[in-house]
């Protein structure tokens, strides 16, 4: 299944110069976050195939203003075409406001899902906002990852990892493809197509 990852930026190659057939063979968006609820709307409409999402740190907007037409799987496990996808959006805390977690707060979410998780017998993909503690994160608050995602990974195996909030365009030379043990990861920063049952991703990644 061809999946696109997005994040952070919204893409003009795919809204301001819009062609249908751009996301030929595209079956799932996913949405790692910071991203205007506008753009996710056009993707799932124009392109007609189904947006899921998690909430970035700057998307306070999304409480008065949804995506419509896209599925928020924010602390949930969301099954599509027998791929399991966890959800956990937000961002390490670091000023007052919405979707921002410290260590313990996000590791209390992780213990509220274990129910499902246990139910669905683990997951494929996790989607994030963030990216995982010393996994092509920032040494600054604002952009260090999560320690918690590296234990979800270390415990459960998925296949990929998707994330955002650490821009390509930063020039901290932050990766769009990388691996932990035996879990894909892929920074969806603006975007990225790539293939679920592609067992070497990281040769076609870039």
């Amino acid at each position: 299944m061809k999946i696109l990852a997005v994040a952070d930026e919204e893409s003009k190659y795919l809204w301001d110069f819009y062609e249908r057939d751009k996301l030929d063979g595209v079956e799932l968006v996913l949405s790692a976050g910071d991203l205007k609820p506008e753009y996710l709307s056009f993707l799932t409409t124009m392109y007609n195939v189904p947006v899921l999402y998690v909430h970035g740190n700057h998307d306070d907007k999304y409480e008065t203003k949804p995506p419509e037409g896209c599925v928020c799987i924010d602390d949930d496990i969301y099954v599509y075409e027998g791929i399991r996808i966890l959800g956990l959006g937000g961002s390490m805390r670091y000023r007052n406001g919405g979707n921002q977690y410290t260590e313990a707060e996000m590791r209390k979410r992780v213990r509220r899902l274990w129910l499902k998780i246990k139910f669905h017998r683990g997951f494929d993909i996790l989607l994030t906002h963030s990216p995982a503690y010393q996994i092509n994160d920032g040494r600054d608050l604002p952009h260090q990852g999560f320690e918690q995602f590296i234990t979800l990974i270390e415990k459960y195996n998925p296949k990929y990892f998707i994330h955002g909030h650490v821009h390509m365009a930063y020039g901290r030379q932050h990766k769009r493809y990388d691996k932990y043990k035996d879990t894909h990861i892929i920074n969806a920063f603006e975007r990225c197509i790539f293939d679920f049952d592609d067992d070497n991703p990281g040769a076609h990644i870039r």
